[in-house]
């Protein structure tokens, strides 16, 4: 491409996708799981509602549609939303950062299992097995999961595997709508706000305590994470495509790993990074950016 116009914007969603673990982390200082989950969407609906108002975006109204925009909802925000805040309890925000990566691979997996006529090809297979053995070895499964326990890592895997399901969701039930970006992401978020109010009016404050740092935590997973971080997002696709909008993946888990450790004084023993360099390799061998060589044979 000539224009390089969307370069700003894919750097800064790779940074503030790769900040949300640990602003995740501040914000259960004072927040429950449920707490951190429902101000990220409140805040990122706000921030966009506002915006969508200000461009004269047209609200949605379809009653079909706005089924598929609460269960992409559930699925991107809801329940990952809980269940990384949930998980990121007991882990490192190194390590959900980490995890986090393998949303390509569930992707695929995902994608595999909506249209079953189509096989799996061999790279995909490949790609798939790779990035499983780079999960195993962030783990460090030979030595046990160390001070992770087993259920938290249960939780970022099924986060990313909802993830991975909204995907192919959204590309059948909500593209061929055919509405304006900003209209659907500001409607899913306010849909995922509204889930998660009763909640967090039950148990969505840990403690009375509001420090600058964890307050300026929510700020930022919220109206960045899962406000700006879509406008860049689909600004990135727009220009660049959807091809190089998707490899941001490949820069939050090391995004993810410097800042927790600047930050949160976070430990990281050799295997994470290790782990997560096969994990990306897996992904971009699964999702053909990397081609694997096929010796021909003659006939």
């Amino acid at each position: 491409m000539k224009s390089k116009s969307w370069l700003p914007s894919y750097l800064a969603l790779g940074c503030v996708w790769g900040c949300s673990f640990i602003f995740i982390k501040l914000g259960l200082e004072f927040l429950t799981p449920f707490g951190v989950a429902f101000g990220r969407c409140a805040l990122g609906a706000l921030t966009l509602v506002l915006i969508a108002r200000i461009q004269g975006s047209p609200i949605i109204t379809d009653k079909k549609l706005l089924l598929h925009l609460w269960v992409v909802a559930m699925l991107l925000n809801v329940i990952p939303g809980v269940l990384f805040a949930l998980a990121e309890t007991k882990v490192t925000s190194i390590l959900a950062g980490i995890i986090n990566a393998v949303t390509p691979l569930m992707t695929i997996i995902a994608i595999l299992f909506v249209n079953r006529d189509e096989k799996p090809k061999s790279y995909q297979f490949i790609g798939l097995m790779i990035g499983f053995a780079g999960v195993l070895t962030v783990l460090g499964v030979w030595q046990g999961l160390g001070e992770n326990p087993l259920w938290a890592i249960l939780v970022l895997l099924i986060a990313v595997s909802c993830y991975g399901i909204s995907f192919p969701y959204t590309r059948k039930y909500v593209i061929p709508y055919k509405a304006k970006p900003q209209a659907i992401v500001a409607t899913q978020l306010t849909l995922a706000a509204a889930t998660l109010l009763p909640f967090y009016l039950y148990d969505g404050i840990a403690k009375d305590e509001y420090r600058i740092g964890p307050v300026f935590g929510i700020l930022g997973l919220g109206v960045f994470g899962s406000g700006f971080a879509y406008l860049w997002n689909f600004k990135v696709m727009q220009l660049a495509g959807s091809a190089i909008a998707s490899t941001v993946t490949y820069i939050t888990p090391v995004v993810a790993i410097v800042v927790g450790i600047i930050f949160l004084k976070e430990s990281i023993t050799w295997y994470e990074p290790v782990g997560a360099v096969i994990v990306l390799l897996g992904a971009a061998i699964a999702q053909g950016r990397i081609k694997i060589s096929r010796s021909s044979s003659r006939h």
